[in-house]
């Protein structure tokens, strides 16, 4: 039997490709949409990739199943569970609960899970040659994480399905006591680990067991069904905007990106041209090097883990975009944008030195020390706005601060102050450089970062209350 866990870090999001050796016959289960990562591990095993699942229709990245069917003329084996509403909208092989497949010697079984999605499946597979008739391993996609289990609250928060979180969460409900069933001894493998936005307490382990699941995840240590809705369904995270546009793209007929496409270099004149029809250009720079410098009117995501989830948070889907990246970063770049289907790149610009040598003025970003602030943070001409998620609020904040998600600040602009002091805060400045930059580029000339963020204030030695009386 051959296993092996594909782990992308920036979206939290793990597939996978299991086979038989025997055969030389291998399925990818959840793929990412950059595709040519199987592809190698394919040839580098000499496995042909013949079949291709997933556990749902994904809300946090653009699949790549319908590439890689492209590229090597896999089948495609989908739900078909879930009702008229939630089906994929192009040629596949349905699955329904209870079938059967097999993948060379492996047998694979579906389990119908829903709650977090209506049509979620998840996967039993068991090695037959080793024994015939005991699974061995679970693929549970968003259905049960280490320690979690996946929100039911995605389709009506993010993809506008009124009504449908409660019923989700029961359903779950229902899906985790077939989980309990199983053999303690039957290993656990997620489609997300800790960073992902698709569950609120995922643990940083990349498996774990149905027994140890059992025994240490909140969800499943509940024993009232009304107690484990409440608990559900309070505390999770913001859904990035662009989760809706995933729901809609990973279920209908879309364009195909077979291989990474190469960014191409811009010039000067391409920038002046993007800034002259306000499409956004991305600085991906450090937060430093961005606020000692940038060219006006950029936003800045820093090219780091979370830069795929912001890109999805800032930028529309219709609208084409630059970045600033060096050359050697372009291709990581890329990668990130397409794995949300952000593919209206026009390309790069490697620095700021063309916007210098042209003899512009480069912009800054105020910012504001920890002493000043606590000397001035609680005067009325002065508002704190905490980009932080409302959970991490709620945990403590400075005293007075205001609460506006990053991701939200553009639907918020008309309730910023424009006649005082506005302190942009987070946990330790990588929000708050694009909440910052979201404002100065909207037409704040009364913004300023504090970049030190509640990490800071709260190690102080002058250290406030962090809740408000």
């Amino acid at each position: 039997m051959f296993f092996k866990q594909i782990y992308e870090p920036g979206l939290a999001h793990a597939s996978y490709m299991v086979g038989c050796q025997k055969t030389g016959t291998v399925m990818v289960i959840d793929a990412k949409r950059d595709v040519d990562t199987y592809l190698e591990i394919a040839r580098q095993e000499r496995l042909q990739i013949t079949h291709l699942t997933e556990t749902h229709i994904h809300a946090d990245f653009l699949s790549g199943t319908r590439e890689l069917a492209e590229l090597t003329g896999a089948e495609m084996l989908l739900s078909d569970e879930g009702g008229e509403e939630w089906q994929y909208e192009f040629p596949h092989t349905g699955l329904t609960d209870g079938d059967v497949f097999m993948v060379g010697n492996i047998k694979v079984q579906v389990m119908h899970t829903p709650g977090h999605t209506p049509e979620h499946i998840s996967f039993l597979v068991t090695d037959t040659p080793a024994i015939a008739d005991v699974p061995i391993m679970m693929f549970t996609g968003d259905f049960v994480f280490v320690g979690d289990v996946g929100r039911p609250d995605l389709l009506e928060k993010a993809a506008g399905y009124k009504g449908t979180m409660e019923i989700g969460a029961r359903q779950l409900w229902t899906s985790l006591e077939k989980f309990r069933d199983l053999p303690d001894h039957i290993q656990v493998h997620p489609a997300h680990g800790a960073g992902s936005a698709c569950g609120k307490a995922l643990g940083a382990i990349p498996s774990s067991t149905v027994g140890y699941e059992k025994l240490v995840n909140w969800a499943l240590r509940h024993t009232n069904e009304e107690d484990f809705v409440q608990e559900l369904l309070s505390g999770q995270p913001e859904p990035p905007f662009y989760f809706a546009q995933m729901k809609r793209l990973n279920k209908v007929e879309r364009g195909l990106l077979p291989t990474v496409p190469e960014l191409a270099p811009l010039t000067l004149a391409d920038v002046d041209d993007a800034l002259a029809n306000g499409q956004f250009i991305i600085d991906t720079r450090s937060k430093v090097s961005f606020a000692g410098g940038h060219i006006p009117n950029t936003i800045n995501i820093q090219d780091n883990k979370a830069f795929s989830t912001w890109a999805g948070w800032v930028l529309n889907y219709n609208e084409p975009f630059i970045v600033i990246a060096s050359p050697e970063r372009t291709n990581e770049i890329m990668r990130k944008l397409m794995r949300i289907g952000l593919d209206s790149v026009r390309g790069y610009l490697p620095d700021v030195a063309a916007w210098t040598n042209a003899g512009r003025d480069l912009a800054t970003v105020p910012q504001i020390n920890l002493d000043e602030l606590q000397q001035r943070y609680d005067h009325e001409n002065v508002v704190v706005i905490d980009v932080r998620g409302a959970s991490e609020y709620d945990g403590g904040h400075i005293p007075g601060a205001w609460n506006i998600h990053a991701g939200y600040l553009p639907q918020q602009f008309a309730e910023i102050p424009k006649d005082k002091m506005v302190v942009i805060s987070c946990q330790s400045g990588d929000r708050s450089s694009i909440a910052t930059s979201v404002l100065l580029r909207a037409g704040f000339t009364n913004v300023v970062n504090f970049p030190l963020g509640w990490a800071g204030w709260r190690v102080s030695d002058k250290l406030q209350v962090t809740s408000d009386e």
